[in-house]
């Protein structure tokens, strides 16, 4: 990666653009402050302030280390999760092969930051991003870039807007095998496949390099459902590889892998049969990196092999309670701009007072408004004006993307560092 790029955000100011931050650090540099070691609790941090664990994180990264290489899998996880240029490096550093991106916007930002590797799960038909695209691989001859392509028309738009731009090395490409009917995107039979492999053949800006899909798309998904799928995905693979599809190539690419059934895809892919190349088996999950308080919690493979380890939710939003107007209920001053809400509610974990933490027990958010969290208490709960209550959080996705600098922060709540996103 380029030290250089992530300087520059060590060196960026404090300023009113990074929201929870204390109003007594404007100025310093984002280095300055994470010298200075504050306390997220008694050193000025106002409501609502995201935070993410260092011990949490650091034990997340080190896990789905272990775990991929534990499965002879090769890891690129989804960066659309965090948009952290500097998470990106510790999950390099962490072992990975890449990171997986979304949208052209998150590939510019990648490659700004100096990501050699970039597995894009989408089909990039956009001819002013394919120029771009372009001007990247032509100028850098050690920069890996593969992208979907689902449809014989994808493939013509991308040929057409290649040759277009003068592109002098050809866009390795993967065939999406969609997760079935009603699924999201992805081509929804071999035979569609096979026309889409066709239509790469014949184009000469484009290079057919494996296989892939998104598991978690499955309709109705189950151990069974998704494993089913899989072994089509692999079979799919093979079958391409038979009629010489992959003709020429150092690797065959074979990927899958969301955040809640990358363990089929572990079983699944080590079962796939040896090919004309050696396979690169290809992870993509992307939540683990915070994990979550909700959705994930609830579908992670550990909690189906447990003898695998344990991710651990990172992420806990702080909020102040600015009203209690009836017994029973209060509002936090944190909501849907704060909070992720498209899959769970956030939960009630903690309270602080003068006299420290306690649990939240009997306190549960029932609603978010734009700016205010909507609180019910059970009877014998209680919570005062003032107080701190942190709240565990679904779906990092939408986490991420509403704060635009994260304070780190140690379990006794000395910030040791900051993350940056670019969403």
């Amino acid at each position: 990666m380029t030290a250089d790029r992530l300087d520059e955000l060590a060196n960026d100011r404090v300023d009113f653009r990074f929201k929870g931050l204390p109003p007594s650090a404007d100025g310093a540099t984002v280095a300055e402050l994470a010298e200075r070691r504050l306390n997220l609790f008694t050193d000025g941090f106002t409501t609502p302030v995201l935070a993410l664990s260092a011990e949490r994180l650091e034990h997340n990264l080190a896990l789905m280390e272990t775990y991929s290489a534990r499965h002879g899998l090769a890891f690129a996880p989804h960066g659309k999760t965090s948009m952290a240029p500097q998470l990106f490096r510790r999950q390099i550093e962490h072992g990975a092969w890449g990171i997986t991106l979304a949208v052209p916007h998150q590939v510019r930002v990648a490659r700004e930051f100096g990501i050699e590797r970039v597995f894009l799960a989408n089909e990039l038909v956009d001819p002013a991003a394919l120029r771009w695209l372009a001007g990247e691989l032509d100028a850098d001859p050690s920069f890996r870039f593969v992208c979907y392509v689902d449809s014989v028309r994808g493939a013509e738009l991308m040929q057409a807007a290649l040759t277009e731009a003068g592109a002098g090395r050809p866009v390795d490409v993967v065939v999406e095998l969609g997760a079935g009917v009603g699924a999201r995107t992805g081509a929804r039979t071999e035979a569609e496949c096979a026309a889409v492999a066709d239509a790469v053949a014949a184009a000469d800006r484009l290079r057919l390099v494996g296989v892939a899909g998104y598991e978690g798309e499955v309709p109705d998904a189950d151990g069974d459902r998704v494993r089913a799928w899989l072994r089509r995905l692999v079979a799919l693979a093979v079958d391409l590889d038979k009629a010489g599809r992959f003709t020429g190539l150092d690797e065959i690419v074979v990927s899958a892998g969301g955040s809640a059934w990358f363990d089929a895809v572990a079983d699944v892919f080590a079962g796939i049969p040896e090919l004309s190349v050696p396979v690169l088996k290809l992870l993509r999950s992307g939540a683990y990196v915070s994990h979550d308080d909700g959705h994930y919690r609830h579908l992670t493979p550990f909690n189906r092999v447990p003898e695998e380890g344990a991710l651990h939710p990172a992420f806990r939003l702080w909020a102040q309670v600015v009203s209690h107007p009836a017994p029973g209920q209060a509002f936090t001053n944190a909501g849907k701009r704060d909070a992720a809400y498209d899959l769970d509610l956030p939960e009630a974990q903690v309270v602080r007072d003068a006299q420290g933490p306690r649990p939240a027990e009997g306190i549960s958010v029932t609603g978010l408004s734009d700016q205010h969290g909507w609180l019910r208490l059970e009877p014998g709960a209680e919570v005062q004006v003032g107080d701190w209550l942190g709240m565990g959080l679904s779906h990092p996705c939408t986490s991420f993307d509403k704060w635009q600098l994260i304070p780190v922060v140690e379990e006794d709540g000395t910030v040791v560092d900051y993350v940056r996103t670019f969403f």
